[in-house]
C-alpha cells in the first residue's frame, strides 16, 4: 500500500480534529476525499505530510514511516494556499525547481536531472514557454498550474492535493484531470480533496467520506452514496444532494 493510516487522532489543544481515522491508498489510484468544512481533510493532510503529529495511531507511507517517507521524497503536497508570495521577483521556473530542493546538497545547485525533472514538469502542465516570466505574472489557473509542476518535479509517488480545482477556469480543469489520469497509469497515488462532488464520480476509483473520522472508505461505485453522503455532510438529507450524487 501506497499510504496506510490506522486508528488516527490528531487534536489541537484539546480540541479534537480527527479520530481513530483508517484508510488504505493502492499504487496507481486516484481517491477523492469528501466532507464539509472543517471535517478534518486539511488535518489528514497534515499529519500525512508531517506538519502535525497525532496523539495516536500509525501512519505508513510505501511501508515507511512519515519522516522516514518525507526524507525519501515519497509525498509532494499542494495546498489551498501557497506559500509563497506571489508578488515576489521568483520565475516560473524557480518555483517549480523548488520541488528538487529535497533531492539537492546544501548549496541547492541544480544537476542536469534536476534540471530535465523542471523541465518536463513545466512541458505536462503546459507552461514550459512562461518559464521565464515571473510568478506575479500568471493568472490564477496558471499559478495553480505552475505548484501543481512543482509537485510533479519532485517526482514523488504520493500526491496529496487539497482544492485543486478551486477556483481555476476549464482549461486547466481539464488539463489536471488528464494528468491525474496519466500520474495514476505510472504508479503514482493521488488524493484529491475536493467539494465539487463531479469530480469524484468523473475519474476517483475510490473515495473516502470524512467527518472527524473515516465515515466510509472503498470503490466509488460502491461508497459514494446518497445515505453516505448525508452522513457526511452532518445529515442533510439526499434530496439537498440530488444532482450531485450517482
Amino acid at each position: 500500500m501506497r499510504i496506510a493510516a490506522d486508528q488516527l487522532c490528531v487534536d489541537y489543544n484539546g480540541s479534537v480534529a480527527l479520530y481513530d481515522a483508517s484508510l488504505t491508498l493502492p499504487a496507481g489510484c486516484i481517491c477523492g476525499m469528501v466532507g464539509m468544512n472543517g471535517a478534518g481533510k486539511s488535518t489528514l493532510f497534515k499529519a500525512l505530510t508531517g506538519f502535525v503529529r497525532p496523539s495516536r495511531g500509525r501512519i505508513r507511507i510505501n511501508g515507511l514511516k512519515v519522516a522516514e517517507a518525507q526524507r525519501e521524497q515519497a509525498v509532494a503536497y499542494v495546498p489551498q494556499s501557497e506559500g509563497i508570495d506571489c508578488d515576489f521577483p521568483v520565475s516560473v521556473w524557480d518555483v517549480v525547481m523548488m520541488g528538487r530542493y529535497g533531492s539537492m546538497n546544501l548549496l541547492r545547485i541544480p544537476r542536469q536531472s534536476d534540471r530535465l525533472a523542471v523541465r518536463d514538469a513545466l512541458e505536462r502542465v503546459e507552461l514550459l514557454d512562461l518559464r521565464d516570466r515571473p510568478l506575479s505574472a500568471l493568472s490564477g489557473g496558471q499559478r495553480k498550474r505552475a505548484f501543481l509542476a512543482r509537485a510533479i518535479a519532485q517526482r514523488a509517488s504520493v500526491l496529496l492535493l487539497d482544492e485543486p480545482f478551486n477556483g481555476v477556469d476549464v482549461r486547466t480543469e481539464k488539463l489536471m484531470a488528464e494528468l491525474f489520469l496519466q500520474l495514476r497509469s505510472q504508479a503514482c497515488s493521488i488524493l484529491i480533496s475536493t467539494h465539487d462532488l463531479s469530480h469524484v464520480q468523473d475519474f476517483c476509483d475510490v473515495v473516502v467520506l470524512i467527518n472527524k473520522t473515516v465515515l466510509a472508505y472503498g470503490e466509488t461505485s460502491e461508497v459514494f452514496t446518497a445515505e453516505n453522503l448525508s452522513q457526511a455532510f452532518g445529515g442533510l438529507p439526499p434530496d439537498v444532494l440530488r444532482g450531485q450524487t450517482p
